[in-house]
């Protein structure tokens, strides 16, 4: 049996583009990991940390039969092979690959919090998922996402870089 989960995808660094491609590449090769969807690319200020270019972010819907901490280092592994190098916190970086939503998993460890914690506050992620799963209610928060984007107050600018079927 495959278990539902979310993934954020983002870059400020190099050929932003590229990066997300590769990461989707990685992805789909994994035997655990079934893509289902791909929102839209959206270019967004970063948000925290130093002086930095802006993101490209991207939402993906999967399905897996990893556990929520083996999809996790899943995860970092595909950063490392893309040549994410961990220098500061919220710093400028090529891939960044966050674990949303894992099914109605709700968890706090040192290792891994579900759903992520802070992704009713950003729309760099809410918008991008609004794409592949408006309905989505998030686990602990019980509104879903669409629900959250709309009473928000304007926030950071997030337009629109490549509509949906950007890879291919």
């Amino acid at each position: 049996m495959m278990d539902q989960a979310y993934i954020a995808l983002g870059t400020n660094l190099g050929d932003r583009v590229n990066y997300l491609k590769q990461a989707v590449e990685l992805l789909q090769a994994e035997k655990a990991i079934r893509f289902e969807a791909l929102s839209a690319l959206y270019e967004t200020a970063p948000v925290g940390g130093p002086v930095q270019g802006p993101y490209l972010n991207a939402c993906a819907a999967i399905k897996t039969c990893l556990s929520p901490v083996q999809l996790l280092l899943k995860l970092l592994e595909l950063e490392n092979v893309i040549g994410r190098v961990r220098e500061m916190r919220w710093g400028p970086r090529i891939i960044d690959l966050d674990l949303l939503i894992y099914d109605e998993i709700m968890m706090r460890t040192p290792l891994l919090d579900l759903p992520h914690p802070r992704m009713c506050e950003r729309d760099f992620v809410l918008v991008p998922l609004a794409d592949i799963a408006p309905k989505l209610i998030i686990p602990g928060c019980n509104r879903s996402v669409l629900e959250l984007l709309t009473d928000r107050e304007p926030g950071n600018e997030i337009r629109l870089y490549l509509s949906r079927g950007w890879f291919k």
